[in-house]
């Protein structure tokens, strides 16, 4: 893996290349699929095959962070089919994040990396209201999210270099 930690223990790297969003999606999903409160819906009743979602998860957030072509899909549409077999609530959601930040904040930082989070809250609000019915509360749990403007976050962080990929 590239990224670099400091004496600290932090990291140091951004997401700047498809291969950090892969082992972002990889170490994130992996945490998922154990999760007392999640891993039985994603294993269990979607049961999901992650030699294929895996892929797409990482086209979606390279779409997202790089502006990489490549994700075709409709989120929605999927969890609602998972929604009908298995109520999601509020808490599914802001576990969902909880994972997700920590996964972030152990391996990287940087523009990319808080917009991957902004993106990340904007997905669970927009799932959480649409699937549940239930405006999804954030501001106290975590923090972090600052910025009101994720827009704003994702021009600066397309100003960023992107790496290329190695092909050796």
């Amino acid at each position: 893996m590239s990224t670099r930690y400091a004496e600290s223990g932090h990291a140091q790297n951004d997401l700047v290349s498809p291969f950090e969003i892969a082992s972002l999606v990889r170490r994130f999903y992996s945490r998922v699929s154990s999760d007392d409160l999640l891993g039985s819906v994603f294993n269990d009743v979607a049961q999901v095959d992650w030699s294929e979602h895996l892929p797409k998860l990482t086209a979606f957030w390279s779409r997202v962070l790089l502006d990489i072509p490549g994700f075709n899909g409709a989120p929605m549409q999927a969890h609602h089919r998972i929604h009908v077999q298995h109520e999601f609530t509020s808490e599914h959601f802001h576990r969902w994040l909880d994972l997700f930040f920590d996964t972030l904040d152990e391996g990287w930082v940087g523009p990319r990396a808080e917009y991957a989070k902004e993106v990340a809250a904007s997905v669970a609000r927009a799932h959480a209201l649409q699937l549940c019915g239930e405006v999804l509360e954030l501001e106290g749990r975590h923090p972090e999210l600052q910025s009101a403007n994720a827009r704003a976050q994702r021009q600066e962080s397309r100003s960023l270099p992107i790496m290329p990929i190695r092909t050796d």
